[in-house]
C-alpha cells in the first residue's frame, strides 16, 4: 500500500474506496431504517420492532415472546433481559431479528432502539459517493489550541431537536492567505479531532454540511488539515441519524471543493 508521503492521490483513492465499502456494507449507515425513542412508546410496543421495551435505571428492559423470533448473543431469546447501549458496530449488535440488527443507543439520558436492515431501500439504491479527486491545494498546515476545559454548545440536530455538542478546542489553518478557525471535539481515548463544518458549497454542489476527522495533533499542536478527506455525515445516507449541525462559527466563507460531496443516487436528501 502506498502511504500519503509516497503517493497522496493513490492513498486518497484507497481511502475513498474504503469509505464506499464501509457505508454500503450490510450493516453500514445505508442500512438504518429507523431510530425509535422509547419515551415515545409508553406502552412498550414499537411498530415493526419485535419485543416489549421500557427504560429502567441503568439501561433498557426487553421482554420477548417466542413469536418475536429474537436472538440475543447469537442464541434464541425469550423472557427478560436488561440491555446497555451498544458500543460497537451494528453488525455485532447483541440483538437480532432475522437479518435485522437491533441496536440500543443512549443520547443525553434518552434511550432508543435503532434498526439496521440489509434490505433497506437506501442501500439497494446506492450508486456511490460523489467525491472530488485529490487536490493538494486543500492540504493545509493546521494548529490545535485546546480550551482549558470542554465546552458544550446546544446545536440543532438533523431530527430537528437541539442537543449538546462537546467541544475541546479550536483548529486553525490558512487558506488563500486568510486564517480560519473551526471548533472541534476531542476524542477522550486517542486525542483525535472531529469537526462539523459547513462551507460555501453546502446545499449547492455538496451536502449541507460535512465532517472532518484529521486525526490527533502533535505535542506542539501542529496537525495537517486535509479537506480531501472531508466526509458526508451519517444522515446523508439515512434520514434516521441525528447528526449535529455545525456549531456557531463553523461555516467557512469559502468553497471547500474537495472530499466527499454528496450521494450519487436519487434518494439523497438535504441538498
Amino acid at each position: 500500500m502506498n502511504d500519503d508521503a509516497d503517493d497522496p492521490p493513490a492513498a486518497w483513492h484507497q481511502w475513498h474506496e474504503h469509505r464506499v465499502a464501509t457505508v454500503s456494507a450490510p450493516y453500514g449507515p445505508l442500512a438504518l431504517t429507523g431510530t425509535f425513542w422509547l419515551a415515545d412508546y409508553s406502552e412498550g410496543r414499537i411498530p415493526a420492532v419485535p419485543g416489549q421495551w421500557r427504560t429502567i435505571d441503568g439501561g433498557v428492559a426487553l421482554t420477548a415472546a417466542p413469536e418475536d423470533s429474537l436472538h440475543l448473543d447469537g442464541e434464541p431469546f425469550t423472557g427478560d433481559a436488561v440491555l446497555a447501549a451498544d458500543e460497537g458496530s451494528p453488525a455485532h449488535a447483541r440483538l437480532s431479528a432475522g437479518r435485522m440488527r437491533l441496536v440500543v443507543i443512549r443520547r443525553e439520558r434518552e434511550w432508543a432502539v435503532r434498526v439496521f436492515d440489509p434490505a433497506a431501500r437506501t442501500r439497494r439504491a446506492f450508486a456511490g459517493i460523489e467525491a472530488t479527486p485529490y487536490d493538494p491545494a486543500f492540504v493545509l498546515p493546521g494548529r490545535f489550541r485546546p480550551y482549558g476545559e470542554e465546552r458544550t454548545v446546544q446545536v440543532e440536530n438533523a431530527d430537528g431537536r437541539a442537543r449538546g455538542l462537546g467541544l475541546g478546542g479550536e483548529l486553525s489553518f490558512p487558506f488563500e492567505g486568510v486564517e480560519h478557525t473551526l471548533q472541534v471535539a476531542v476524542d477522550e481515548q486517542d486525542g483525535s479531532l472531529w469537526a462539523v463544518f459547513g462551507d460555501a458549497t453546502g446545499g449547492r454542489s455538496s451536502y449541507r454540511f460535512r465532517f472532518l476527522k484529521p486525526g490527533a495533533p502533535q505535542r506542539d499542536g501542529s496537525i495537517t488539515v486535509d479537506f480531501n478527506r472531508a466526509q458526508l455525515p451519517p444522515c446523508a445516507f439515512a434520514d434516521h441519524f441525528i447528526c449535529p449541525f455545525p456549531p456557531p462559527g463553523n461555516t467557512l466563507p469559502f468553497e471547500v471543493a474537495a472530499g466527499e460531496r454528496r450521494l450519487k443516487n436519487a434518494l439523497a436528501t438535504g441538498n
